[in-house]
């Protein structure tokens, strides 16, 4: 697995967070589903767009959407086995909620 550094704004305030980037279109079909552990993962789109997850198969997890300058639009905590989140954005953030205690 390969960690890269990203950094995104919340309110103001400058976070930066270690993410395995889902860069083919298996890992953004898979996403968390079956890890039993994983690190936070980091969805980049070509553009602003809707973006809709789901929580089948999945531990329970914290989803970020922002924005194209990288600013959080959206932040919730995600159970599993949720049908689907939606929002508006160009990156999504799915950080397992063991690797934010």
């Amino acid at each position: 697995m390969n960690l890269q550094t990203f950094t995104y704004y919340n309110k103001g305030k400058k976070t930066k967070i270690s993410v395995e980037v889902c860069d083919t279109v298996w890992k953004k079909t898979r996403g968390l589903m079956f890890r039993k552990n994983s690190s936070p993962l980091l969805f980049i789109f070509d553009k602003n767009q809707d973006i809709t997850i789901h929580s089948f198969f999945c531990k329970p997890f914290k989803a970020l959407w922002l924005d194209d300058k990288k600013r959080v639009v959206k932040i919730i905590d995600v159970k599993n086995w949720a049908p689907y989140f939606s929002e508006y954005g160009r990156y999504l953030l799915e950080i397992p909620i063991s690797s934010t205690k």
